[in-house]
């Protein structure tokens, strides 16, 4: 009887510890949890007193889903968390082993060693391995450089220019009696195909014939051969600068470059999971990486360390694209690789067996598929830089705009002196004919634009008819 009664005493109290221990768990969840960061643009920085950034925001937004409250505070040793010899860790992961903190909200990243020791969410963030670098050393002669002097609104310009022209050397050439006096039986020089001959000639400074015998045409042609010679002049100037600046560096554009090359120096953060990656790779080339990172011991201490070398030049930094993608957005002299390997995501920590790991990650993807996470995203990494600001800028039209203007007012002059040639010409034969100006110059208008082939076949049948 007496073993009854220890038996339903020692009962009780399991029951009553399993009580106490839910209710325990129940108070923790709502009371004001401990949170443990980093600082690191633009994840969380200081703004006075307070933290603010990309976590900061994600922080929030978990808090007002799952109801909790929370303090944050600073990781002691400045560590993302990293296991030593010994097993233990520090930074943000040994701050939460150690029951020192009940979450770790930063860009920590989500590996197999990591997820051991602390529990992880489902990912807030997608990231890989890439290579930043400076514009100069990251470029690569184009088949098309040839045109990089000028924009591509310019080139449009030249070819409107070019159009425009010729067909006002085929129209004044056509009006002008002084360059085309007889219409019926005078085969005009300046047929559209040869207008387009004569100002391609100019352009190339080689010359073409026929060459002008009219005021008219000729001021049109002067003003186009004047538009050439400046802009050839500007093209071959911006030609050269742009070649000169550019680096005799070697050029790479992933990782198979940045390990068959010696030139250039690389490296990594220091106790990243960016270099146990390479440390841990079977892949020949992510092998020679690592092994001469170590050799050299090229590794940088911070992410802001690894930027500035990068921009110095001669240097490629390896880092997470989510974090290099900021540098560039930041800088508008760097840029990354477009090989991005080894993906991963960023996640949330907690303790092992912590029940709020799977709340946490519910909030997660409905963050996320209410497009929060994606407008977070580009609040945080709004790039502050123009298209191809750091690069030798291309001539924009509105810097040639001077050269522009002068073409379009030798063209008009040219035409409207060809028009004001008819005109005295019309007067003059209007005067001889006892007709009105008007009349004659209707008639000339009609003879000149139209084509001359029937007016020259017709001449020989009007002479043996005479």
């Amino acid at each position: 009887m007496q073993i009854d009664s220890v038996r339903i005493l020692l009962g009780c109290l399991v029951c009553v510890a399993g009580l106490l221990l839910d209710l325990r768990t129940c108070t923790a969840a709502q009371s004001e949890l401990r949170i443990t960061t980093i600082k690191q643009d633009p994840y969380t920085m200081s703004k006075g007193s307070q933290l603010e950034g990309y976590c900061m925001d994600l922080l929030s937004e978990l808090a007002k889903k799952l109801g909790f409250r929370f303090k944050v505070h600073l990781v002691k040793d400045a560590s993302y968390g990293r296991q030593d010899e010994t097993g233990n860790w520090n930074g943000m992961i040994g701050e939460v082993v150690r029951g020192e903190a009940d979450l770790a909200v930063a860009p920590l990243t989500l590996t197999a060693t990591r997820e051991k020791a602390v529990a992880m969410t489902k990912p807030y963030m997608q990231t890989g391995i890439s290579i930043l670098l400076r514009k100069d050393i990251s470029e690569s002669a184009g088949f098309f450089d040839f045109l990089s002097p000028f924009s591509a609104e310019t080139w449009i310009g030249i070819l409107v220019a070019y159009l425009g022209t010729a067909f006002c050397i085929f129209l004044s050439a056509r009006l002008s009696p002084c360059e085309w006096s007889q219409p019926r039986g005078e085969e005009n020089n300046f047929s559209p195909l040869n207008s387009l001959w004569f100002a391609a000639g100019a352009l190339t400074l080689q010359g073409a014939g026929p060459h002008p015998k009219a005021l008219s045409v000729r001021i049109v042609c002067c003003s186009w051969w004047l538009f050439a010679v400046v802009l050839l002049a500007c093209y071959f100037s911006n030609l050269s600068s742009s070649r000169a600046s550019e680096s005799s560096q070697v050029t790479v554009k992933g990782f198979e470059d940045l390990a068959n090359q010696d030139a250039m120096e690389y490296g990594c953060l220091a106790g990243s999971s960016t270099l146990a990656f390479f440390k841990n790779s079977n892949n020949p080339a992510y092998r020679r990486i690592y092994e001469h990172m170590e050799r050299a011991s090229s590794f940088v201490s911070s992410m802001d360390e690894g930027v500035r070398r990068a921009r110095e030049g001669n240097f490629a930094f390896i880092g997470e694209s989510v974090s290099l993608d900021l540098a560039v957005a930041r800088h508008c002299d760097l840029v990354r690789a477009h090989e991005v390997i080894g993906m991963r995501g960023y996640s949330i920590v907690a303790p092992l067996g912590s029940p709020m790991i799977k709340n946490l990650s519910i909030a997660i993807l409905q963050l996320s598929e209410a497009g929060e996470l994606s407008y977070l995203r580009s609040k945080w990494w709004a790039s502050s830089c123009t298209v191809d600001s750091a690069r030798s800028s291309a001539l924009q039209p509105h810097s040639l705009k001077g050269m522009f203007l002068m073409l379009a007012l030798g063209l008009g002059l040219g035409i409207l002196l060809a028009v004001l040639e008819l005109t005295s010409r019309s007067r003059s034969t209007a005067g001889d004919q006892r007709k009105s100006c008007c009349t004659v110059l209707a008639e000339e208008l009609s003879q000149r634009l139209k084509t001359t082939n029937t007016n020259t076949s017709q001449e020989p049948s009007d002479k043996e008819s005479a």
